[in-house]
């Protein structure tokens, strides 16, 4: 398109020029625009270059309903992108996944064979959180179980046993970085089997003396274990201790 004026018509080429400059910048506004519903699974683009495993958060996050976001997140905190991350405890991939809850997840959701594959071990790690996310009803209460174990958990709850330094700390730096956003509420995630293992998808490390710790025994089907109030004092608390909350006065957590 010729957008060029004739020389004695320069004051009318200036304005015309950019009117068309306007109506261009509109068009291409539009055209990038985000729709609403694509939001919650988009991937953050951090300093303008795509995530190398943008296809498989999406994936997930489109699965089990987690935003793309926790995903990113959770991946960042615990390898780092690593793909072939093994902790001292064994965990293992992007995702950092357990041995026997790999075994698990693998079999509910019918992944493949290789722990470190970046799509099985993300679509694993984003399973997990989506349980406990079902379980406990708080970003909180999801990641602590997440990090040191739902039985762990509801030892915390239950029978006021603190929870390791480090999962305080797992907790407080996730916790304020996943505000804002929310799980869908319908996912793909399959029931829990009554042989379901109460074990962390992380250890603590192993100079930490709770680690050998056993979990609590499964629960009965009536016992639900109350969520850690979401509250924005105990979510947004930059000290670990702040993050949960103490006993109140019937010797419950609420």
């Amino acid at each position: 398109m010729n957008t060029s004026c004739p020389r004695p018509a320069t004051g009318r080429c200036g304005v015309h020029r950019r009117i068309l400059l306007l109506l261009l910048s509109g068009l291409f506004s539009s055209a990038i625009a985000t729709s609403p519903a694509l939001a919650q699974t988009a991937v953050p683009d951090r300093g303008g270059a795509a995530h190398p495993h943008a296809a498989h958060i999406t994936e997930a996050s489109q699965r089990f309903g987690i935003p793309a976001i926790w995903i990113a997140a959770v991946m960042r905190a615990e390898s780092a992108g690593d793909v072939r991350a093994v902790s001292s405890a064994g965990a293992m991939g992007l995702m950092q996944v357990m041995p026997d809850t790999w075994a698990e997840l693998r079999i509910r959701y019918r992944l493949g064979r290789d722990p470190y594959d970046p799509r099985d071990n993300i679509l694993a790690g984003t399973a997990y959180l989506r349980e406990m996310w079902d379980r406990y009803g708080n970003v909180a209460a999801m990641l602590a179980a997440y990090n040191a174990g739902p039985g762990r958990y509801d030892q915390y709850r239950l029978a006021d046993r603190p929870l390791p330094a480090e999962t305080r700390a797992y907790v407080a730096s996730l916790a304020p970085a996943l505000l804002g956003e929310a799980p869908s509420g319908s996912a793909s995630v399959a029931p829990w089997p009554l042989d379901w293992r109460e074990a962390a998808i992380f250890v603590v490390r192993e100079n930490d003396a709770s680690a050998a710790d056993p979990a609590l025994p499964d629960r009965a089907p009536n016992d639900v274990p109350s969520p850690l109030p979401a509250t924005p004092d105990a979510l947004t608390a930059l000290q670990p201790e702040g993050l949960f909350v103490a006993r109140n006065a019937g010797g419950d957590r609420p």
